[in-house]
């Protein structure tokens, strides 16, 4: 799909190439990628593409400009926006809203024309504080949420304006307020709590938590973890489990027992909830840094099966320990999900020296035009 913002705006590079070459390119720079592998996987799965219009979530920066508020994505390697009517990556719900959202920016953040008194008795006008921001949304399964990203309170009129564009803007159901991307989320307005479903599962998200770009990616990256275990069950561990994309599909199988890890306190609030509102008794939730505690060799202890789906960084402590346990207590598979590959390269070189044989590696590509890749993969315990 062609774009008016492609030559300028970060987010696609490759755009301008044909579909046939664009998808060569890929595949070609994903293996380049995965040269570091002391052992070559055993086989590559069909790369997986996803196409345009299908993501859910973006964020989205905002900024004063001439006197009215901007919003879109910022040029490559530049603090400069790019503003934006429509993005050819975005859902076509999440693109209906844009131009509202821009509306109501200026409405909040644009102060009426009070007159101030200024030197020799001359009148000025005073301006909003608030230069710009971020804008967060995900399309859940019955609307969109949105967060506003900002160092700012709002006042009694802010949240009154608030309400009256939550009223008129029925793609939308919850706004929040957060002074920064680590900050907590307050929600200012909710018409119904956002879900998603997984696994047959009804999920309620918290405000501008980490979900899977596309619904799209999200379903063939839990049918290629659901192919590499096949027939196989028992306790499993899900590393870095987020809001429970993988553990609520693999709970449906009874025998299954599942311990779901992860750092972030709103989503596993939000998984303990949906886990405790379905009665699904076969998964355990713990909270817990992976990065700074990874479980050890005696916690891991009984896994058949670990699933690690860590950020960018990797999960490199986490290895570490998997692959100093003894050969007889090692889970006999290991599922690896990575939004980097040479983090991805470092940490599979760990558990191959250790004695696992990477079987597969599929590519998923769901950051469609942009240098990013996305993979699964899965390891096999090598017992000869």
């Amino acid at each position: 799909m062609e774009c008016p913002y492609a030559a300028i705006c970060g987010g696609c590079r490759y755009r301008n190439l044909s579909q046939d070459a664009y998808q060569e390119l890929k595949e070609t720079e994903f293996k380049r990628q995965l040269s570091g592998l002391m052992d070559s996987p055993k086989e590559y799965g069909r790369p997986i593409f996803i196409e345009d219009g299908r993501r859910r979530r973006a964020s989205l920066a905002f900024a004063r400009k001439k006197g009215q508020f901007i919003l879109g994505f910022n040029v490559h390697h530049s603090k400069e926006i790019v503003d934006i009517e429509a993005c050819a990556l975005l859902t076509p719900q999440l693109n209906q809203v844009l131009l509202p959202i821009k509306n109501l920016l200026n409405t909040l953040f644009t102060e009426p024309q009070s007159p101030l008194k200024g030197r020799a008795g001359k009148k000025k006008t005073q301006k909003s504080p608030i230069l710009g921001g971020d804008i967060w949304l995900t399309q859940a399964d019955n609307g969109i949420d949105m967060v506003i990203e900002t160092p700012a309170e709002f006042s009694l009129p802010q949240r009154e304006a608030i309400s009256d564009f939550l009223q008129q803007e029925h793609n939308i159901i919850r706004i929040s307020h957060r002074d920064g991307p680590n900050s907590a989320a307050e929600t200012l307005l909710e018409k119904t709590q956002p879900k998603i479903t997984m696994g047959g599962v009804d999920v309620y998200i918290p405000a501008g938590t980490f979900l899977q770009a596309s619904k799209s990616a999200e379903t063939a990256m839990i049918n290629l973890v659901q192919s590499y275990i096949g027939e196989d069950s028992g306790l499993i561990a899900d590393l870095f489990c987020g809001v429970g994309t993988f553990s609520y599909p693999l709970s449906r199988r009874k025998e299954n027992k599942i311990l779901a890890v992860d750092s972030n306190a709103e989503a596993l609030k939000a998984f303990a909830h949906t886990v405790n509102k379905n009665e699904i008794s076969n998964i355990k939730i713990l909270e817990k840094n992976l990065f700074k505690y990874p479980l050890d060799k005696e916690e891991l202890k009984g896994f058949d099966i670990i699933i690690f789906d860590p950020p960018r960084a990797g999960a490199k402590a986490q290895i570490k320990e998997i692959a100093n346990m003894d050969n007889a207590n090692k889970p006999r598979k290991i599922i690896g999900i990575s939004c980097n590959p040479t983090s991805f390269v470092a940490d599979a070189n760990v558990l191959i020296k250790s004695g696992y044989k990477l079987q597969t590696v599929t590519m998923v590509d769901q950051f469609t035009y942009s240098q990013h890749t996305e993979l699964t993969s899965l390891f096999i315990r090598n017992d000869k």
